[in-house]
């Protein structure tokens, strides 16, 4: 038995949580919730960084990030395919994979400002500034919003995750002046039932 060291409202364990439940192996994983925001021994011995997700195989191997685990589960089964496994398909689906992450990045550093720091500390060119990349990348995202062949693959995972944060620790604000990435994200959830099971409460 594999175990996962997460928490319900990561969104990078969430794509491990939508990837596992796509490939049919999550079965084969135990949900170890980790507490993150005081230091913790326990994830440190798994993961130097301190940082999840971290899945532990039941061998001891650790493997972290979440792109590192997606890629792992992906190889356990031969379908749905979720990373390419070459050519112009596959960096399509790493740099979808890495504008996602980007988002999520700027998404949580915005939460930490306001989490970590007082108020009269906050900086409001730190906070324009990760604002900005969202922002961008919606602008991106929406002129052109990436379709999938047969089943959505890791890169279009990744994005589902970046939207469901910014729903769950940004109100939903993204959604007004997105409405094609609105839709994509409901036909997402409909093609990839693991989202919505997956949703932080």
């Amino acid at each position: 038995m594999m175990k996962l060291l997460s928490s319900k409202p990561s969104p990078f364990g969430r794509k491990v949580k939508i990837a596992a439940k796509m490939k049919g192996v999550d079965d084969q994983i135990e949900l170890m919730p980790t507490e993150t925001r005081t230091p913790n021994e326990d994830l440190r011995r798994e993961n130097p960084l301190s940082k999840i997700p971290v899945l532990v195989l039941a061998d001891g191997t650790q493997l972290f990030d979440s792109h590192v685990i997606c890629e792992y589960l992906d190889s356990l089964k031969p379908a749905p395919r979720l990373f390419p496994a070459s050519g112009a398909a596959r960096f399509n689906t790493l740099t979808l994979g890495a504008l996602g992450d980007g988002m999520i990045e700027a998404a949580l550093l915005l939460v930490y400002e306001k989490r970590f720091r007082p108020e009269d500390k906050w900086v409001q060119g730190w906070i324009d500034r990760q604002q900005a990349k969202i922002d961008a990348s919606l602008a991106h995202l929406e002129r052109n919003p990436p379709a999938w062949g047969q089943n959505p693959n890791y890169g279009h995972i990744t994005i589902a995750s970046a939207l469901g944060y910014l729903d769950l620790r940004h109100d939903g604000k993204w959604r007004a002046g997105h409405s094609k990435m609105v839709l994509w994200l409901d036909e997402f959830a409909a093609a990839v039932p693991a989202f919505g099971q997956t949703r932080a409460e």
